[in-house]
């Protein structure tokens, strides 16, 4: 690791970080980062929330993110929701992007999923988060 100034280093306050994640299965290649990032972000005690909408909702859809793949031959990204999951990621869903997809909220849903929200949710998290990252 190169010599950095301690002001690079995680400041130990409490920070929160919003992923928006619009893209979906149409886009693979988009797929893995906000896990593998959230994950590395909620290791270091940062508050991760990934908010799903758009297309970004198929990935929550039961079967969906299964076989799908960032790149042929990688890892899954199941197993990168997984990952999220385990260092504390919380997913929230946008129920209006729902009806668009056929996606039952009651049903449909993987069990990670840790919220169903309205779009006034996501103003509040990105109002009162230290960053928001889109995708």
């Amino acid at each position: 690791m190169s010599d950095l100034d301690d002001d690079f280093y995680l400041d130990n306050d409490e920070q929160t970080v919003v992923f928006i994640m619009t893209s979906g299965p149409s886009t693979p290649g988009r797929c893995a980062t906000p896990f593998y990032l959230g994950a590395v972000m909620a290791s270091m005690d940062v508050d991760v929330h990934i908010f799903f909408t758009m297309e970004g909702v198929r990935l929550m859809e039961k079967g969906v993110a299964d076989e799908l793949r960032a790149q042929e031959g990688g890892k899954r990204i199941r197993d990168f929701i997984q990952d999220a999951k385990r260092a504390g990621v919380r997913l929230h869903v946008c129920h209006p992007a729902l009806p668009g997809y056929r996606i039952d909220p009651s049903s449909d849903l993987i069990d990670e999923v840790d919220e169903v929200n309205r779009a006034s949710e996501l103003a509040d998290l990105v109002l009162r988060s230290d960053k928001t990252i889109t995708f």
